[in-house]
């Protein structure tokens, strides 16, 4: 028996335990059946056990989704080269380390065939000894190979590339060809060249970014962004339904001469996705740690003819309990009154008790 012929036998069966549950609980007087905890994670109910949130006032704020600059890195060619092949492309995850582009330089060939001739001369100057050559020869042939070797770094090879290139003491090899290679792990965010193209020094190839921790620009101003502190809690949102939480961890000492604002910058844990550099999103950023209150999952408060309501568990009996709601904050809702640290309510699958509890009570009038 297949794995999902399995579960949508364990649902059925659950099913009908359910509706046989409610029948019996109806002829008793109605109301949401008692549910063991396999029944109630079978049609998606699950609970959580009430605490305590800070929900700090806050400001918000228009802002902007930027890269974490101090995660990212531009791949550029130190000399002029012709791009002849290209390792990774937008979007890719790349290690560090990794081959990204194939350059080809006529000053690296140059380069490549002197270190080559300097090696040469060095080893053969070691093999003789200083008893045979020399102390100026022997001087003379160390600094040319240190100086060669250096070059070729200097140009954008690595010491594992020229150590290849010296090892296989082949002088035809000196053709100029070398590798840019990845200085860190992260996404490829922008690879805007063609195969063929002569780029210059310092002009960007690649851009590489760890996307795992992201930047958002805030703009505020001046008189309200004294009011934030470093480390100040903060929550990001596209859509004001979905936020990320994050952390104020700069705020810049420079007033922007156009919009006479004041930038705070607030990192986030982006590994879930969602958001995107350039990205325009809301930030709700704290001013004060605020005190400690009892909060839910601002998905467990419904609205109940006319009242806010949670679903209460107590055993296997669920039931509605009138709460007073205070500010919400993200994902969380305050509850003034009507629930304590410690009780156990439902935090998903809120609305389908809703709806058996409207059934039966419509029942109960029939």
């Amino acid at each position: 028996m297949s794995i999902f012929l399995s579960r949508f036998l364990t649902l059925c069966l659950l099913g009908s335990a359910l509706a046989f549950a409610e029948e019996e609980h109806e002829n008793e007087g109605g109301g949401i059946p008692p549910m063991t905890v396999e029944q109630r994670q079978a049609i998606g109910i699950l609970t959580q056990i009430a605490g305590t949130q800070r929900m700090a006032d806050e400001v918000i704020a228009p802002s902007e989704v930027t890269v974490n600059r101090y995660r990212s890195a531009e791949v550029t060619p130190r000399i002029t080269a012709q791009i002849i092949h290209r390792h990774a492309s937008m979007g890719q995850q790349v290690k560090k380390g990794q081959k990204l582009v194939t350059l080809s330089s006529v000053d690296m060939a140059r380069a490549q065939g002197r270190l080559l001739m300097a090696d040469r001369e060095w080893r053969r100057v070691q093999k003789l000894g200083r008893q045979v050559v020399s102390e100026k020869r022997y001087v003379e042939a160390q600094v040319a190979h240190q100086q060669a070797y250096a070059k070729v770094l200097a140009f954008g090879m690595t010491g594992i590339q020229v150590k290849a290139l010296l090892k296989q003491g082949d002088a035809s090899k000196a053709t100029g060809t070398f590798d840019l290679l990845s200085p860190q792990s992260g996404t490829v965010l922008s690879d805007d060249f063609v195969i063929g193209r002569v780029v210059e020094p310092g002009e960007v190839l690649m851009e590489i970014s760890d996307e795992s921790r992201l930047w958002v620009e805030a703009r505020l101003a001046p008189e309200v962004a004294v009011g934030i502190e470093v480390n100040a809690s903060a929550r990001v949102s596209s859509d004001k339904r979905l936020w990320f939480s994050g952390k104020v961890v700069q705020i810049h000492r420079r007033i922007d001469e156009t919009t006479r604002t004041l930038a705070v910058r607030i990192e986030l844990d982006s590994r879930d996705g969602g958001l995107r550099p350039g990205q325009f999103v809301r930030s709700a950023i704290a001013l004060a740690a605020g005190k400690p209150v009892v909060a839910v999952p601002k998905e467990a408060v419904l609205l109940l003819q006319g009242d806010y309501v949670v679903f209460k568990l107590e055993g296997d009996e669920l039931y509605p309990v009138p709460v007073e709601r205070g500010v919400t904050r993200g994902n969380w809702t305050e509850i003034k009154a009507g629930l304590a640290v410690g009780d156990e309510v439902v935090t998903q699958g809120a609305y389908l008790l809703k709806s058996l509890l409207l059934k039966s009570q419509i029942g109960d009038e029939h």
